[in-house]
């Protein structure tokens, strides 16, 4: 989401998160962990657009990985129509994601 007053929030959840046989997500296993941790991440902050470079600039504030907190990302980015498109440069854990808007 991208808000009109310079602030943005991102969530990436991969289709199939594994569920949490105790149906609590504070009891979960180890290895029920470590699929949840693999398979998103989130963050939030504010965002500038290079509108003549193609590029969305975040100023990432929080993040469900820690080590990104402060960090600056730059993401190449499509526009057709009302659609947004980027794809990130790294991985989420699950592969190099295209993200969209608007689906």
């Amino acid at each position: 989401m991208f808000g009109s007053d310079g602030r943005y929030s991102l969530v990436g959840v991969r289709a199939n998160l594994p569920k949490f046989a105790s149906g609590n997500r504070l009891l979960g296993t180890a290895d029920e962990n470590a699929g949840i941790a693999q398979g998103n991440v989130a963050h939030f902050g504010t965002y500038t657009v290079h509108t003549n470079a193609h590029v969305i600039v975040f100023h990432i504030q929080r993040s469900t990985f820690p080590n990104r907190a402060g960090d600056v990302q730059r993401r190449p980015f499509t526009i057709d129509g009302d659609r947004l498109a980027y794809v990130t440069p790294g991985r989420f854990g699950y592969g190099r994601p295209r993200l969209c808007g608007n689906e």
